[in-house]
């Protein structure tokens, strides 16, 4: 089942509208902006082994927590930052998610330098099979296994899937040019 037609299925209506917001306005539309884009990736290592209704529903503890997913922020935390974020009830305290998202944002930065943008460092990877990216993500980055790297290309417009085919977002999503239609 999609998560196009799971939505429908969905009661209470609280809960559906939570799922909607993201189906409608955010799942597999191209990000463009580097924060944003690390912010997903945050919000997608933070979903493992738990469900993405749990993220959505601490998506603002996110933001918060990892002021705005700000990437030079994130990579100048210090050991009391680390601490300050494993004691946050309003994200996942995990010690290896937490230091997940501070290392990987130094990573981004890295990427940054050479690549222009972490964006750009995505378009110069492209296009892959879902593999050939585990395998890049997994040498690049911390806590990026095949199910984390899946959901995140999805999300942001570089794997084809995020949508079914009939769905009326999927129209919105190609209407701005995912990378997925440039394989």
């Amino acid at each position: 089942m999609s998560y196009c037609s799971a939505i429908e299925r969905m009661q209470p209506e609280s809960r559906k509208e939570l799922h909607k917001n993201y189906h409608d306005n955010h799942y597999g539309f191209p990000i463009h902006n580097d924060n944003e884009l690390f912010g997903r990736l945050v919000m997608e290592i933070n979903q493992a082994g738990l469900s993405w209704e749990t993220i959505l529903k601490k998506e603002e503890g996110f933001r918060n927590a990892y002021d705005n997913f700000d990437i030079q922020k994130v990579a100048c935390y210090t050991e009391e930052d680390r601490a300050r974020l494993l004691a946050d009830p309003g994200i996942i305290r995990n010690k290896l998610k937490v230091n997940a998202a501070i290392e990987n944002a130094k990573t981004i930065i890295e990427l940054q330098k050479e690549f222009g943008s972490f964006e750009k460092w995505l378009e110069h990877h492209h296009p892959k099979t879902l593999e050939e990216w585990m395998k890049l993500f997994k040498k690049t980055f911390k806590f990026t296994g095949g199910e984390i790297v899946n959901e995140f290309l999805m999300s942001i417009g570089f794997l084809k899937g995020a949508h079914a085919e009939g769905c009326e977002i999927n129209g919105k999503i190609l209407k701005e040019k995912p990378m997925w239609l440039v394989e």
